[in-house]
């Protein structure tokens, strides 16, 4: 590809990055009620109040810690919320340990799983249960923790099932009405979450935030700061609301058709609550009801969200590229599958990629091969009219006209592959599965190159390409496209690992596709010529 058409190319790229990808989507309209049903009804009064010391504060004394196969959580028994949550098959940022999901310490990461019952004297997130032992360990196929509520009224069991390679945590309230009185309890479960936490960079920014499905509204994002002026409710008889991040999502989730309510908006200054609540059946004196949820919290894995729940794999958000780049990964996976390493797979489907836009890019190569055997003819044209521009347009638009070339025949090829370069990119950025994957050298493909090797390869392949375009005729431009090469792949120095290790590959086969033509096109130039 020529470097000026590549300039093009990663211009054009950013501009629809910024305006048109995943995290740039408008998020849909909060409905807003007058009657504000989630402030009043679904969350305990406390959560009402504005003032951070009342509104939100926490009980750190009592934890019940929880290891299985996938996770190491801790529980508070104040309301039985799960404050901590570490993944234990993938390790954080600095590779040192399990990722922490979920934490309490709000330094800033403030994100945590709330549920309780509404009715009077049973137990909210501000109630406290009691446990029968302070840490659990999973040695089976299945995992219980219960917690245990008492008073006057009611006995209230809360049990999380945690399963052997799941990510799915089943959440089941069992209510003793030992009243005398019929009561009909409301159940709700929550996240809360903090507005600062996990947003990205200026540079590369990315959603976390609320997002929910329903089989009508289908998947939607609501941002933090729509709910923080106008808070968000919803009604439905399916679907699930949760938070979603890079790479990783929670979402709380009913096992059956019952009625709930979406809802999500600003409990005190940057920290929000988001969840759903649902009416539960009468309880008559006496009886016991038992009620049950799953909490979804783990990797954005296709096929660990597909079985959650309907509209859990559309976490993995590709935005309007969806239609290429599911494909994309689709093929990428299947390569990873027989050749293992995701760093091979890239270059794999690099090649691939290639193949398919030979003609187009052959089409393109084989205008800026002609181009740059008129370079000597432009340059007699540029001296003879010298400052006089219109006439040496006039005369170049001659040139091109009988010599048949098109000047704008590089253009089509970059335009058709910028939607699968954008495309790609939302892939590598997106996919969990290339979190932590190595290449060679490189720890993390979903990161940046950290000795920077791909992208000084990528800036000597551009300064090699330049010799292989034709050289403009302007010594000004002539000089600017000797420095666009160094400008633009300092772009490249922030991009994913994989994206750099895609473009490089691609420019590579570009250069032997280039000289390969440049060389036919010459061939033909000098037999043209012993024959005139």
């Amino acid at each position: 590809m020529e470097t000026k058409n590549l300039i093009i190319f990663v211009v054009l790229s950013f501009l629809i990055l910024a305006f048109f990808g995943p995290e740039s989507d408008k998020p849909n309209e909060v409905v807003n009620n007058d009657t504000n049903v989630v402030e009043d009804k679904s969350l305990p009064s406390d959560l009402k109040n504005k003032n951070i010391s009342t509104a939100f504060s926490l009980d750190k004394s009592n934890y019940v810690k929880v290891e299985t196969d996938m996770y190491e959580a801790f529980i508070s028994l104040e309301g039985g919320d799960i404050r901590n949550l570490n993944l234990k098959k993938y390790q954080d940022e600095n590779s040192s340990g399990s990722y922490q999901l979920m934490s309490d310490a709000a330094d800033p990461l403030l994100y945590i799983a709330q549920s309780g019952l509404l009715g009077q004297s049973l137990p909210t997130h501000r109630s406290i249960y009691e446990s029968p032992v302070n840490a659990y360990k999973m040695k089976g196929k299945e995992l219980q923790v219960p917690l245990i509520f008492e008073n006057e009224e009611f006995l209230v069991k809360k049990v999380y099932t945690f399963s052997e390679g799941s990510y799915e945590i089943g959440t089941t309230f069992e209510i003793l009405n030992k009243s005398q009185n019929n009561i009909i309890p409301t159940a709700y479960f929550q996240f809360i979450h903090d507005g600062e936490s996990n947003q990205g960079s200026a540079f590369m920014p990315t959603y976390t935030g609320p997002a929910y499905y329903t089989d009508t509204e289908n998947f939607q994002k609501i941002s933090f700061g729509d709910v923080e002026s106008s808070p968000f409710t919803l009604d439905s008889n399916n679907g699930w609301i949760g938070i979603i991040q890079r790479y990783f999502a929670s979402s709380w989730i009913l096992t059956s058709k019952e009625n709930r309510e979406f809802f999500s908006k600003e409990i005190t200054s940057n920290i929000y609550a988001s969840g759903l609540k649902t009416g539960l059946s009468e309880i008559l004196p006496g009886e016991t009801l038992s009620f049950e949820a799953k909490l979804y919290s783990g990797p954005q894995a296709k096929e660990l969200l597909e079985k959650a729940a309907p509209g859990m794999e559309l976490t993995v958000d590709y935005g309007w590229l969806t239609i290429l780049a599911a494909p994309l990964f689709s093929v990428l996976s299947g390569i990873q599958k027989v050749v293992v390493n995701w760093g091979v797979s890239i270059i794999l489907l690099t090649v691939l990629i290639k193949l398919l836009f030979y003609p187009l890019s052959a089409a393109s190569y084989k205008s800026m091969a002609q181009m740059r055997e008129l370079a000597p003819r432009l340059q007699s044209m540029k001296e003879k009219f010298g400052d006089d521009k219109q006439k040496m347009q006039k005369a170049m638009m001659e040139l091109y006209k009988t010599e048949k070339i098109n000047p704008l025949g590089g253009c089509l090829p970059i335009l058709v592959q910028i939607p699968v370069f954008i495309a790609l990119y939302w892939v590598l950025l997106g996919s969990v599965e290339l979190r932590n994957a190595p290449f060679l050298y490189i720890s993390d493909l979903s990161s940046k190159d950290p000795y920077y090797l791909l992208p000084i390869l990528m800036a000597a392949s551009m300064f090699v390409q330049t010799k292989l375009n034709p050289k403009p005729t302007d010594p000004m431009q002539a000089r600017l496209m000797m420095m666009m090469p160094i400008v633009f792949s300092i772009f490249f120095f922030f991009f994913p690992a994989g994206l750099v290790l895609y473009w490089l590959v691609n420019n590579l086969l570009s250069m032997a596709q280039q000289w390969h033509i440049n060389r036919k096109i010459h061939a033909a130039t000098l037999k043209k010529k012993g024959h005139a």
